[in-house]
């Protein structure tokens, strides 16, 4: 069973409600949502056990408002600023708003595209070629660790690498 409010405390938050609209009207600007914060105010109000002793309702009214007010304006700081760390983070600030830095779904699509085009012109590749490539680009290896790969020499995958980047660029220039 919850305890009834401080009987002198709810009726004063009554009697003051258009004062403390007034109020935080005047602190906060027409912009700020007054009635939320009443609202606030009244469960702050009724949340206070009757058992509790409340020498001043009128003062303890204004102390739970300007603390609500700290309270809000506290949140805002908090979430403006978490706002902002994740604008630095997922955006790049542009002179007017900020923009998203991923790629739009054209140049994903284009992307994709040259992606498969690539893809198959090195299906079409020679397969010393195609296999001196796969090691070079793909696998990390260095001209020299290819060349031991494959028992061939150092001029050689110089050769088939050529051979593969000529052939490939003008695949996908097509």
């Amino acid at each position: 069973m919850t305890a009834l409010p401080a009987p002198a405390l709810l009726s004063t938050y009554f009697e003051q409600r258009e004062a403390m609209r007034r109020f935080f009207l005047a602190r906060l600007g027409p912009a700020a949502d007054v009635e939320d914060l009443l609202q606030d105010l009244y469960l702050k109000v009724v949340g206070v056990d009757g058992t509790s002793e409340v020498r001043e309702p009128r003062a303890y009214l204004y102390r739970l408002a300007s603390n609500l007010m700290m309270d809000r304006w506290r949140s805002n700081r908090r979430a403006a600023a978490r706002d902002a760390a994740w604008r630095d983070v997922a955006h790049v600030s542009g002179p007017t708003e900020d923009l998203d830095d991923a790629p739009s779904a054209e140049t994903v699509v284009a992307g994709r595209e040259r992606l498969a085009q690539l893809m198959t012109a090195l299906d079409g590749l020679p397969d010393r070629t195609r296999t001196t490539f796969r090691l070079h680009k793909f696998d990390g290896l260095s001209y020299a660790e290819v060349a031991r790969n494959l028992n061939v020499s150092k001029s050689t995958v110089e050769k088939h690498m050529m051979d593969a980047l000529k052939i490939l660029a003008a695949k996908v220039r097509q």
